[in-house]
């Protein structure tokens, strides 16, 4: 589950990691409103308008300014609430900004002894432990220093049984070049941010950049933050925080009636049961020739109601051109599948234009062909997985 800058920044600071303050706008008074309390509170007479989006490169496509004044806060903000933002990880639609972050401004003019970092800590799956990635080159693409100068990039990773060690917090401080008070802020910075990375059941924790300020203090003055989907049942508090706005809206009515559902850009429909038959469909469709439109997997229970939501949800893409139905009958028996996409065709009446290719093995496999054959619906059944994979062939010929 990803989560809006100023809500990782929340997480961040009640782990006791510095941030660069701020407070949420829906609208240019409420802006102007938080650009005055923010005053008050840190004597910072200019502000950075942020869109909140879940996208990175929001400044390039013109989503972060700076307000020198009032007046500026109240006409930036009102530029960026309502904006398609279109940065270069949104589609070409961009996304519709809903709100935004105005923060204290934390650099100071003409001060040359900044410097900025790059953070993340992330799961490398190839160790099977954490991992911290650093580089003195903050506030860049990752991407492109990995791509240009690999060589100040930086990793840590860290022994799951003992956790993140002082010795590794000081080294990191070392390669990112940091004495004095800065070596300590710093230390103190990652010690924290690990806190919160593991006791959040998080995925990702990127900050670009981390600052340090003319006065040796660090902060973040960006998070980037993922939470593991898998723990929001232990982590309610910040299930409270998923924006619904920010997901696909398919993907969360699916969420909602329990289907494990993914879109994707193809033209045939998906219904499985089980994720590695699901993975093994999309590449039986690949290889007949097709697009697979979605990962759908709804699980065990393929009942008559379960089917009939699975339909609606693949029909809402205009793009699909047909339906592929690949069930294994391991606890659930085929004929009772096969009933259930027979009653849940009858019940959507004509709202079903494409053409349906069902593919039911195991358990009363021959019964539940029957089933289908004898259905008289424009249903095309079949037992084999190349038999499957022809008759997809033949429907997009």
């Amino acid at each position: 589950m990803n989560l809006h800058e100023y809500q990782g920044k929340e997480i961040l600071a009640s782990f006791g990691v510095r941030i660069q303050r701020g407070l949420v706008a829906y609208n240019a008074k409420e802006a102007v409103d938080a650009a005055k309390q923010l005053t008050q509170e840190t004597g910072t007479g200019w502000h950075v308008i942020k869109a909140q989006v879940h996208a990175g490169g929001r400044g390039k496509g013109g989503g972060v300014k700076l307000a020198k004044n009032l007046r500026e806060v109240e006409e930036i903000a009102g530029s960026i609430i309502g904006m398609n933002l279109v940065t270069p990880q949104t589609s070409a639609e961009g996304k519709k900004v809903h709100k935004v972050l105005v923060a204290e401004d934390v650099y100071y003019p003409g001060d040359s002894e900044t410097s900025e970092f790059y953070m993340s800590v992330l799961l490398n799956r190839a160790a099977g432990r954490n991992m911290i990635m650093y580089s003195t080159e903050g506030g860049m693409d990752i991407e492109e220093v990995a791509e240009k100068t690999p060589h100040l990039i930086f990793t840590e990773e860290i022994n799951p049984s003992t956790g993140l060690l002082p010795f590794q917090a000081r080294k990191i401080a070392f390669n990112l070049g940091l004495s004095g008070m800065a070596f300590k802020e710093m230390t103190k910075f990652v010690t924290n941010l690990y806190k919160a990375y593991v006791e959040s059941d998080a995925s990702l924790f990127e900050i670009n950049p981390v600052l340090k300020t003319s006065d040796d203090k660090i902060m973040a003055v960006d998070a980037k933050v993922s939470i593991d989907d898998n723990a929001l049942y232990r982590r309610k508090q910040y299930a409270e925080m998923r924006d619904l706005l920010e997901e696909n809206p398919i993907e969360v009515e699916a969420r909602a009636v329990g289907l494990n559902y993914v879109d994707l850009d193809g033209n045939v429909g998906c219904m499985v049961n089980g994720a590695g038959l699901a993975m093994a469909t999309m590449d039986l469709i690949k290889m007949a020739g097709g697009e697979p439109a979605n990962f759908l997997d709804v699980g065990g229970t393929a009942d008559a109601k379960r089917v009939e939501e699975a339909f609606r949800i693949i029909l809402k893409d205009p793009a699909v051109k047909c339906i592929l139905i690949n069930i294994f009958g391991g606890i659930v028996r085929c004929d009772r599948v096969a009933q259930g996409v027979v009653d849940a065709y009858k019940n959507m009446g004509d709202s079903i234009k494409v053409p349906i290719i069902v593919r039911l093995q195991g358990t009363n496999a021959e019964l539940a062909k029957e089933i289908i054959d004898n259905s008289g619906l424009a249903v095309h059944s079949a037992v084999q997985f190349q038999e499957a994979a022809d008759k997809v062939k033949e429907v997009l010929a």
